[in-house]
């Protein structure tokens, strides 16, 4: 009875001291007012180190692309030619008096790579793998009110090479602090299923982990509220258990999708004595989805393809660094072609990428290895294998389990225990891990042996669906090589191009290289490729030749294109001084290639009509047109007025194409559908460059110090007709409430530095990368570059309401 008493004492005095918080746990950003050194000093972790000359810097941060490109440096061409090295950060900050009975949590999105950290000169741990999230546990070891705080991290990324392509370097995902009561609920600890689905109803599973330290005195309260903040159901249960399993009915169920995203709130609130001490908000969706071996995948009972890319995690001139708009950014590009899938390859994402796959509406494959034990690179993960690879896998599928938009997992791409009896022994491991936490999506490897006698992880019997990479030739016999399996087409094409390049005949295929033992060496001198959709790589396909085979089959449900966007790194085929990769639909500054317009034509029902190439040539050359087009018959295209002749896609075709002897002038394309005009467009000679043109996305943003506005710089003639060649050095200044983040223009060779004020333009274009500070105010860019008539642009940065607690 005694002990009974003094129980309920303690815990009505605990939880009075909660009962007026308006916000019972509050998680806000730790990125600002860092200190950064890029070296090494085995000082630098003691809390009276002076670091006043250090670098004065907010996260997150990528010191990789601020430096230069070099093939000296250790990172290779592959990372392309980029510094790594060392770095330290270190943070000085205040815990007022009031959280001395809270528990203060430290949340690490990524850093790359062999973090370690230090508070207040205590070693917390180590770190290796720069992909995963990860949190320590600051209380023991914290000073409250006045006194300072000092937070350590070092970063090493001095091993190279680690990577086949760009990683960064740095602490270049966003860091939390979270304030707790004592009893809170864990990291991670809810995971939301939608078990029963249908457009009546729908049943919210939750399965709650609790902390060890409750019991039945207190209570778990779930709700689940709908996009205007409106409690839809609710339950509340007592705790008998450390796991909590409640279920919500949800009616009329609005269902999430690719073109309606529609997405809940999960509100947990731990309860004692009726008394909230600890709430976790959760966003989820409700949708189901199907894999069938004969008609391919359905979403919420509607077939339909997987249009999927692959992207690597770097923002081109940004590097690595997260920023949430330049993702958007890609993202909103993508949407517009058609895409509707992200595969993260190789690797766990930011989470800002799952955010807004959420809020967009996007699939997701979220992929967690690029090698097992057997090593790609020298220094590459499968040195912390052994010790690391189950809690970085558990880590990743606890983190992201309850996004709607993951849809699937995949434990590596083109591992090499294909090839040995341990493919088998790691993969049923590794399912096993997935599966004991999430259960409800498939599990797939990115497997590049299509032999199902040869390849060890598929004989696993493990795997739910068969990812195959390339071997598009095989594909039509699926059904029969792999008897009563689930297909997706895990990575596919690389085909190459440069934007704006055009090789004459285009009616050709080349494969660049031929083969893995011979250097390219009949490719163009200045290291570029053709932008018409006929060159690859020997392992892959064009666009056209794969896509044409996924489109035949229902069974196929899918593929992701390698890659969305262009990468820094492996830029195959060519050699130094080519840094960045030929395979995205869309080049590194953002600017789409023709191929784009493929995709735009088959993968939406939109109206297009394409035409390309561009129309400044030698006269009398031949020049190759072509025309993308969909919701039409025919495409009839006219030089100068007259008809050059009515084209029609016959078959399987995708393009249509004229032979024509170039004349400068007006080249157009009309597309008609019976009879009546669908779409005209038209390119158009230009002259000599006259002036330079800015065109921002956005000439509205954020004043919070992190919103961005892409800036395409181009040059026009005096007729304002594009100048599709245009190189000139550009020279940008940026006053007011903004900063000039970064500049790029898409060429995979260009060796000048992304962290400049000026930068050459490249077939025609270029970009500057506006941010915004944290004041409002008008924001102006002013291009120049010489002979010509400079630009000036106005963005507005608008003041915003900061939101300083934010639920994670």
């Amino acid at each position: 009875m005694r002990f009974r008493y003094l129980y309920t004492l303690c815990l009505t005095l605990f939880v009075a001291g909660f009962a007026s918080a308006q916000n019972v746990r509050k998680t806000e950003s730790f990125n600002s007012n860092w200190k950064f050194f890029l070296g090494d000093d085995s000082t630098a972790n003691n809390v009276k180190y002076d670091d006043s000359r250090w670098r004065k810097l907010d996260l997150p941060h990528d010191w990789s692309i601020e430096g230069k490109f070099d093939s000296k440096n250790p990172t290779t061409q592959a990372e392309g030619g980029l510094p790594a090295g060392i770095g330290w950060y270190r943070k000085s900050f205040l815990i007022p008096a009031s959280s001395k009975t809270k528990t203060i949590l430290i949340d690490f999105d990524g850093v790359f790579h062999n973090s370690e950290v230090w508070i207040n000169g205590h070693y917390l741990a180590k770190r290796p793998n720069g992909y995963i999230s990860f949190r320590y546990d600051l209380t023991p070891y914290l000073k409250f009110g006045t006194q300072q705080n000092v937070i350590a991290v070092r970063v090493d990324n001095s091993d190279q090479p680690n990577s086949r392509w760009y990683t960064g370097s740095g602490i270049y995902r966003n860091v939390w602090l979270t304030t707790a009561n004592k009893i809170h609920l864990p990291q991670w600890s809810s995971f939301i299923t939608t078990p029963q689905v249908d457009h009546q109803k729908a049943e919210i599973y939750i399965r709650t982990v609790l902390p060890v330290s409750v019991n039945s005195k207190f209570k778990l309260k779930a709700s689940v509220l709908d996009d205007n903040g409106k409690i839809v159901g609710s339950v509340t249960t007592t705790v008998k258990d450390t796991i909590i399993q409640q279920s919500i009915q949800v009616n009329n169920p609005q269902l999430w999708s690719i073109n309606h995203p529609y997405l809940y709130k999960v509100k947990l609130q731990l309860l004692a004595a009726d008394k909230v001490i600890d709430d976790y908000t959760t966003t989820t969706g409700i949708r189901y989805f199907n894999f069938d071996a004969d008609k391919g995948f359905s979403l919420n009972g509607e077939p339909m393809k997987i249009h999927g890319v692959c992207l690597h995690h770097d923002q081109g001139a940004l590097g690595t660094a997260v920023n949430t708009r330049a993702i958007e950014r890609q993202l909103q590009i993508l949407k517009d072609m058609g895409c509707n899938a992200i595969r993260t390859s190789h690797n766990p994402p930011a989470p800002e990428l799952l955010d807004l796959c959420d809020k967009m509406g996007f699939l997701v494959m979220d992929e967690a290895f690029d090698m097992w034990k057997k090593k790609k690179s020298k220094h590459d993960y499968h040195e912390d294998w052994d010790e690391w690879h189950v809690k970085d896998l558990q880590d990743q599928v606890l983190r992201d389990r309850n996004h709607p938009s993951v849809f699937a997992w995949s434990i590596g791409n083109e591992i090499r225990e294909q090839f040995d009896s341990t493919g088998v022994s790691i993969g049923r491991e590794l399912v096993k891990i997935v599966k004991q936490l999430d259960n409800t999506r498939p599990v797939t490897s990115a497997l590049s042996d299509a032999d199902p006698k040869k390849n060890f992880i598929y004989q696993s019997g493990a795997l739910d669906l068969i990812g195959l990479n390339y071997h598009q030739e095989v594909y039509a016999d699926f059904k029969k090589n792999y008897p009563g399996q689930k297909f997706i087409g895990t990575e596919n094409m690389s085909a190459l191009a440069t934007r704006g390049h055009y090789d004459m005949p285009s009616d050709s295929i080349r494969r660049w290289p031929k083969d893995g033992k011979t250097p390219l060496k009949d490719g163009n001198a200045d290291l570029t490729v053709s932008a018409y959709d006929n060159v690859s790589a020997y392992w892959g396909s064009t666009h056209e030749e794969t896509w044409k085979i996924i489109k035949k089959y229902d069974f196929l449900s899918g593929l992701f294109v390698w890659t969305g966007f262009d990468y820094i790194g492996e830029p195959t085929p060519y050699l130094w001084p080519a840094r960045s990769s030929y395979f995205g639909i869309v080049d590194l500054a953002g600017f789409p290639k023709d191929i784009y317009y493929m995709y735009q034509s088959e993968w939406t029902n939109k109206p297009v009509l394409h035409l390309l190439p561009h129309w400044n040539w030698k006269p009398g050359q031949m020049i190759d047109v072509w025309a993308y087009y969909n919701n039409a018959d025919e495409v009839e295209a006219f030089l100068n007025g007259k008809s050059i002749g009515v084209r029609k896609k016959n078959g399987e075709d995708l393009h249509v194409m004229w032979r024509v002897k170039y004349e400068p002038g007006v080249l157009k394309a009309v597309s008609r559908r019976n009879g009546e005009v669908v779409l005209a467009t038209e390119v158009v000679t230009a002259g000599e460059p006259y002036k330079i043109q800015l065109k921002a996305d956005r000439d509205k943003i954020k004043a919070d110090g992190k919103d961005l506005s892409y800036i395409t710089v181009s040059v026009l003639d005096k007729n304002n007709v594009p100048v599709p060649d245009a190189n000139q050095l550009v020279k940008f200044k940026v006053t007011g409430q903004g900063i000039l983040k970064g500049v790029d223009n898409g060429s995979q060779t260009d060796l000048e530095p992304f962290v400049s004020d000026q930068h050459h333009l490249f077939n025609g274009l270029g970009l500057a990368i506006i941010q915004s500070k944290a004041v409002a105010g008008e924001i102006t860019i002013t291009a120049t570059a010489g002979g010509l008539k400079p630009a000036h642009l106005i963005i507005e940065s608008n003041r915003i309401a900061f939101k300083l607690q934010l639920q994670k």
